[in-house]
Order: structure tokens, then sequence, then C-alpha cells
């Protein structure tokens, strides 16, 4: 038994339109499927379905994917993680053109938690001197800090 990879991440999101600008157009990622969809099953219907958006950079059986959910019917409860929280607390994309993304994500008005820096591939569970990697962390439209890396 073997893990071939990761399958998805999904993130609650308040405003699914402005969770759109952000992982589809400013970060690239391609809508490959838009519905509302039940869940919790055998809970009160009217209050347990969402928008579900499903992201993708690339297709096949194992390709990672994002899953945007904005629940439908209530307010959503919560709030976003803090870096460094337990628990699941940030995720990261490879990107190309890491600094021309930076300052489209910085001119549409979304916050920075670490600026563009460039650090040693060793960050990244990679032997020390093996290469670089330009990295930044910004939040989306609801504070999840999300991660962009480049390899140099």
């Amino acid at each position: 038994m073997a893990t071939i990879g990761l399958s998805h991440v999904a993130v609650g999101v308040s405003d699914m339109e402005r969770a759109l600008v952000f992982y589809r157009d400013l970060i690239g990622l391609r809508v490959t499927l838009d519905a509302e969809e039940a869940v919790l099953a055998g809970r009160d219907p009217a209050r347990n379905r969402r928008r579900a958006v499903y992201l993708r950079t690339e297709d096949g059986p194992h390709a990672f994917f994002v899953v945007l959910d904005q629940p439908l019917g209530r307010e959503p409860f919560g709030s976003p993680p803090r870096l460094l929280q337990l628990g699941t607390h940030h995720f990261a994309f490879w990107v190309e053109d890491l600094r021309a993304m930076y300052e489209r994500i910085v001119a549409a008005g979304f916050r920075t938690i670490v600026p563009p820096t460039e650090v040693d591939a060793a960050a990244y569970g990679e032997p020390a001197g093996s290469g670089r990697v330009l990295t930044t962390i910004v939040k989306d439209q609801d504070g999840n800090p999300v991660q962009l890396d480049q390899r140099l």
C-alpha cells in the first residue's frame, strides 16, 4: 500500500464570487465543476446544501484539486486558520512567474503575510544547496493563508 499523491483541499468560503476572483482569476486554477450539492446526508436538507466549485491545474485520475464550499441556506461559521496554529493552517501551490502573480494579487486588494522571499530548497525537504525557491504567503478573500512557490 502506498500513498500516491494529494487528492484535494476543501476551503470554506463566505462569498463564492470573491473566492473565484482569487483562486480562478489571480491564482489561475481552472473551474471544472460548479454545482449545488447536499452535504451531511440525513440532516435538514434546506440547511445542509452547498455551492461547490471544483478547480484544477491539470486533468487526470490522480490530479490534485481544490473545492471551494459556500454554505447555502445559512451563514458560514468559524474563522480562518492562523499561520502555524494547530491543525491545517495553510496550503501551497507551485506557480510560474510568482512576482507578477503576487503584484496582481496585491493590486486586487488581497493582504500579504510574507512578501516574495527566496529560500533554499532545503526548506522543501530537499538537499541543502540543491536549488532555490521563491515563496510568498498571502491571504485569500476570507483570510486563509495561501502559499505560492516558484522554483528558480
